[in-house]
């Protein structure tokens, strides 16, 4: 029997049945054969309860881009990825490629050309790692693993087309030519491959950020150059390399003004100066500039405070920064608390216009096809709760003046333009999965749903709890929001509970499907162990997104004192106290920075939280960032008793420094071509409780990365924490 259709199976067992099935499978002397026999003779659920497979059957929609009436977006379905297209007035989906196995390689950069006749996309990497994202990935033990290339196919359907490996394709704004980047320098290739790739150009920095002027006769680029970096122009081979105003700074994000004649940019300090005084986050200013293309010469046009209100926004997009209509700047600024748009003009010297006021923050964001909106996904509204939930809201460019197009107790993500002004997103519910749609730029409008079909029918939302918003305040007076799952038929039964802590840490889980893949599947575990009878308390710790800069970057956070574990052991306390949880049945998990909480619970309250499971976290803050203490100018520049104590407080932030007091049981997993926490540091911990004789488990994914990007290893980890949680939780059933 193939490993794929032993999952197949394995997907659809009770966790007892797969604790079972997980010892035979330890065995080496038992054979494949013998595994599935037992596997056929053990029960499944009974009939009408949630399986595993069921709760991870649902598509993933994600990367959804438009030209002109054209759509495409890449679905996730249980580990097959492809490319989706739908073109208006029907939007009938329709899929481009055929990649029928699960072999874990992702699809990304996808992009549809100005003319509509072609779709590009990259396969292949990790591009959500910290490190290595555009090495292959090779999950499925292949002899020789998948290159990372970019391929192109024609939207009316046909072969895809290699263009060799490469990155971060960029279309010519006539459609024929893609300028990409390979080995630090930019390249480019006929969009059909019918010549060979070239290379444009060798300069001494890494080539990144290509941007077509208008036109399509120049690129501008960002040369990057380690601790400093320039906006540089190509036009051709006989011209030079132009370089607008190079300084000792590191400049970013060039944006064509609609003649071509400006560029505006981002200016933030370069690397270096003398090490800061303490281990909490450090303002990171910024100022945007406008050069013309000309003469090469930049202005400053607004800088930001030098203050950690007034630093570069860690959300989505960053300064999100665009030329609109009516020659205005649009950007992001985090300057009144939360991550909210302005605008100004150009050439003027007026203050920046706020142009989305409200408590509430704004991601995704994206101009409409007249350039005279701005579309984005927010988190406000008139249903309550909805701080917690996402919208597609639009907002003018050259007054105060945005629509919450979606309201209700839906959540709908990632807006793009169409050409006739109407607007595609991704929209989902606490039970409906996410699906794209098309419809008009008006509040409420109706919705053509785009795919929906792609839904299984073995797929019932109606199991599907709606999770409740819970706020409650940690012991320093934080108010902290939480989603509780609640099995169904709970009342007056005093039930096991877990807490569920995101990764991140910039992060909000929220109260329906999430708009991340990680988190996509976290909401479905979470729906999962509900179903099997836990209650379930996901918690939006400090450090996350969605409630403004002070909760997002509060003192004393992560290796400078990990304050936000207040918030997580305040969470474990607050399911004490609730009638229907037994307070000694108490579980908790999370993964990657979530892992690294979990850890520090089971470490520091092991009287609290009865078991856990650490899904690749970090787990000594020393060993990550050692070289802040180790550096010359630590030593010659701070006192040795100053460098001491901060090395000190980043140890005693670690769950390392819990050892000693850490009695509740654990599992480990990690993926061991993690690119975003490294694979040794669960090595390492494993090997410190060990020595205290501390209950622990452990699963090792072989050659995946830190995002599981192999479906089967993804479902054999969920498994392995429903089954490991009631084990402990739940011994007597």
């Amino acid at each position: 029997m193939r490993a794929r259709a032993l999952w197949a199976i394995i997907g659809n067992l009770s966790p007892a049945a797969f604790a079972m099935v997980s010892l035979i499978a330890r065995s080496r002397r038992i054979a494949l054969v013998a595994l599935a026999a037992a596997l056929a003779a053990h029960p499944v659920h009974a009939q009408g309860a949630l399986t595993l497979d069921q709760v991870m059957s649902p598509p993933f929609p994600t990367s959804l881009t438009a030209s002109g009436e054209r759509l495409a977006w890449t679905l996730n379905e249980r580990g097959q990825r492809n490319i989706y297209v739908a073109e208006g007035p029907a939007f009938t989906a329709r899929r481009l490629t055929n990649y029928e196995i699960d072999d874990g390689q992702e699809l990304s950069a996808v992009t549809i050309s100005p003319d509509g006749k072609w779709v590009i996309y990259v396969r292949g990497g990790d591009f959500g790692s910290n490190w290595d994202d555009a090495l292959p990935v090779n999950p499925a033990g292949s002899p020789m693993p998948t290159k990372v290339e970019m391929w192109a196919v024609p939207f009316a359907g046909g072969t895809p087309i290699a263009l060799g490996e490469g990155l971060n394709p960029v279309i010519s704004p006539k459609g024929d030519v893609v300028v990409f980047e390979r080995g630090r320098q930019l390249w480019s290739i006929a969009i059909d491959g019918s010549t060979p790739a070239r290379k444009l150009f060798e300069q001494r920095g890494s080539a990144e950020d290509a941007q077509f002027s208008p036109d399509g006769s120049r690129i501008a680029f960002v040369s990057s150059r380690g601790d400093h970096a320039y906006i540089a122009i190509y036009t051709n081979e006989r011209t030079p390399i132009q370089y607008l105003a190079p300084t000792t700074n590191r400049d970013g994000s060039p944006r064509w003004s609609r003649d071509g004649t400006r560029i505006v940019f981002v200016r933030r300090p370069g690397a270096g100066g003398a090490p800061p005084a303490d281990i909490e986050i450090q303002p990171n200013p910024w100022s945007i500039w406008i050069a013309d293309t000309r003469t090469g010469e930049a202005r400053e046009r607004w800088r930001s405070e030098r203050t950690l209100r007034g630093s570069v926004p860690s959300t989505h997009g960053g300064t999100n920064l665009h030329w609109a209509a009516g020659d205005r700047i649009v950007f992001m600024s985090m300057q009144n608390s939360w991550s909210h748009l302005y605008s100004m003009t150009a050439g003027g010297s007026e203050t920046p216009l706020l142009l989305t006021p409200g408590d509430h923050m704004a991601e995704h964001v994206t101009l409409s096809a007249d350039r005279r909106h701005v579309l984005y996904s927010g988190n406000i509204g008139s249903t309550p709760g909805d701080i917690d939930r996402r919208h597609v809201i639009r907002a003018a460019v050259d007054r105060a003046a945005l629509e919450v197009l979606t309201p209700g107790t839906g959540l709908e993500w990632t807006p793009v333009a169409l050409a006739s002004g109407r607007i595609a997103a991704i929209g989902a519910t606490a039970q409906r999965p996410p699906v794209p749609y098309v419809s008009d730029a008006a509040v409420g409008a109706a919705r053509t749903w785009v795919g929906a079909d792609r839904v299984p029918a073995e797929f019932d939302a109606n199991q599907f709890v709606t999770p409740k918003q819970v706020v409650y305040t940690s012991p320093d007076g934080i108010k902290v929001h939480a989603q509780l799952f609640e099995p169904a038929g709970s009342a007056g039964v005093r039930r096991p509970a877990v807490v569920y802590v995101h990764g991140g840490p910039p992060r909000q889980m929220l109260l329906g499907w999430h708009y991340g893949d990680y988190y996509w599947n976290a909401y479905a575990m979470n729906q999962y162990l509900a179903s099997r009878g836990f209650v379930v308390l996901s918690v939006n710790y400090r450090l996350g997104i969605g409630y403004g800069h002070d909760f997002q970057r509060p003192p004393r956070a992560g290796i400078a004192g990990a304050s936000e574990y207040i918030d997580v052991k305040a969470a474990g306390e607050w399911l004490r106290r609730q009638p229907g949880v037994d307070p000694a049945r108490i579980g908790i998990y999370g993964g990657s920075y979530g892992g690294y909480l979990t850890a520090l619970a089971l470490g520091r309250n092991s009287d609290i939280f009865a078991a856990g499971v650490d899904v690749h976290g970090v787990h000594d803050m020393t060993s990550e960032g050692g070289s802040r203490f180790g550096g010359s100018s630590w030593r010659f520049e701070r006192p040795s008793a100053t460098v001491d104590a901060l090395g000190r407080l980043a140890w005693q932030s670690s769950p390392v420094s819990g050892v000693s007091t850490w009695r509740s049981p654990v599992l480990f997993i990690h993926a061991d071509d993690d690119r975003n926490v490294r694979f040794s540091q669960t090595v390492d911990l494993v090997q410190r409780l060990r020595a205290r004789g501390v209950e622990l488990e452990e699963i090792t994914i072989v050659d995946d990365t830190h995002h599981f990007m192999q479906h089967a290893n993804q479902k054999r980890v969920n498994m392995a924490v429903a089954v490991y949680l009631e084990k402990k939780l739940k011994p007597a059933m």
